[in-house]
């Protein structure tokens, strides 16, 4: 059996994590790698929600706040060569990437 790398993106902001993905995607094009992904998991959405007025006197109005967590998965052949072009990707502030190597 060969060995693959899971990589786990995540991230609040799209556009970073598409990025990412891009970039990643086309050094297995490069190296010839067997890449399955990005696959888009379930978007984490974590709200607040608060009274506006500071003393809880007044109307009962209330402000909602939402952070979502968007999440990417990508498979891709445990090439040596491969692996060390993606260690060399630049991660922008804001992103988790967590690499793991499985049987596959």
């Amino acid at each position: 059996m060969a060995q693959k790398a899971r990589i786990k993106l995540a991230s609040t902001d799209v556009e970073r994590i598409s990025q990412i993905c891009a970039s990643i995607k086309d050094i297995a094009d490069k190296t010839g790698a067997v890449i399955r992904g990005p696959v888009p998991l379930p978007t984490k959405k974590l709200k607040v929600t608060t009274r506006k007025s500071p003393c809880g006197n007044g109307t009962a109005t209330w402000e909602r706040y939402e952070m979502r967590v968007h999440k990417r998965l990508i498979d891709l052949a445990a090439d040596e060569r491969t692996l060390r072009l993606v260690m060399r990707v630049p991660i922008p502030e804001g992103v988790n990437i967590e690499i793991e190597m499985i049987e596959g």
